[in-house]
């Protein structure tokens, strides 16, 4: 089955790849782009088409929702920038999609949400994407949530923030270090998005995404170093200095680490159960990926070899 699917937030590290897995499967998708120039690794993609145009503006809807049969929902952001709150992205976005949604006469959308995402959740961040999961279900249409885990990949913001700490610090004073996750390949994330756009089964559901194995942050953070050449000690922070170096670091450009984002850590990002067998895959490990983007290029050869015999 085609689809005629638009999505928003495109552009993104999860995006592109989702977008890349929906044109491999034949179908036709309109990529709505603030800034056509971020878009540049799609426009080669068959069937894929770039608009630049502002997602928060009806006007864009009206133009561009014409015989579309679906929407996705990849827009997200970690840290509050500019006029662009938490609230703004995470849930006033959702209520200005699914109306255009029901304007146009399109019944099925894709939502990216997060693990950890709760009313009652610690963090603003994970508070505001339960808001928005909110205003996907109660808007009428045939949805389908996602709520992965951390997704890591090449070009990803979360190994290789780590990989940066390593060539920045001799030793890296480290914030949460219990803090447990579950990594998830973006691959994986982007095969069960496009699965469940023709999958009736999986309207209505919530999906949580989480890798094979869990990891402490620490446990990440040396695996990373190791990995991309540069093995550092880890300095485990309490909760007093912890709270001092995301107050800090809020004030860099791009922040590192917020005090919102040390709440979320407050609770395990883990899955409680298998990975859905409904989408028919065994997700990667992170040691099968990673080494191809963090390992010094003399060490990437052998770890190809050892990726060509898992499938990967």
């Amino acid at each position: 089955m085609t689809e005629r699917v638009l999505v928003a937030g495109g552009t993104g590290f999860i995006g592109g790849h989702v977008v890349a897995k929906l044109s491999a499967a034949g179908h036709h998708v309109i990529v709505l782009a603030r800034r056509r120039e971020r878009a540049r690794h799609l426009l080669l993609l068959p069937t894929v088409r770039v608009v630049e145009a502002d997602p928060f503006e009806p006007a864009t809807w009206a133009r561009y929702t014409r015989d579309v049969t679906a929407a996705i929902n990849l827009v997200g952001t970690l840290h509050a920038h500019g006029r662009n709150s938490l609230e703004r992205v995470h849930v006033a976005f959702p209520r200005v999609l699914t109306a255009a949604c029901d304007r146009a006469g399109i019944s099925r959308i894709l939502h990216m949400s997060a693990l950890g995402a709760s009313p009652d959740a610690p963090s603003r961040y994970q508070r505001s994407k339960a808001a928005g999961e909110a205003v996907i279900t109660e808007s009428g249409l045939a949805w389908t949530i996602f709520r992965p885990s951390v997704v890591f990949g090449r070009n990803d913001t979360f190994l290789n923030l780590f990989a940066k700490l390593a060539r920045w610090f001799p030793v890296i004073p480290l914030a949460a270090a219990n803090a447990r996750f579950q990594p998830i390949f973006v691959g994986d994330v982007a095969a069960c998005m496009a699965r469940a756009l023709v999958d009736d089964e999986t309207i209505g559901q919530r999906f949580e995404l989480c890798g094979p194995t869990i990891y402490t942050l620490g446990e990440l953070v040396r695996y990373v170093a190791e990995t991309s050449g540069r093995p550092r000690p880890i300095a485990p922070l309490g909760p007093a200095l912890a709270n001092l170096q995301a107050r800090v670091m809020e004030w860099l450009p791009g922040p590192l680490l917020t005090r919102d984002n040390l709440a979320s850590m407050q609770r395990d990002n883990v899955c409680e159960g298998c990975f859905p067998d409904l989408f028919g895959i065994a997700p990667a490990a992170l040691e099968a990926i990673a080494p191809e983007y963090l390992a010094p290029l003399s060490r990437r050869s052998r770890f190809d070899v050892f990726r060509a015999q898992g499938g990967r």
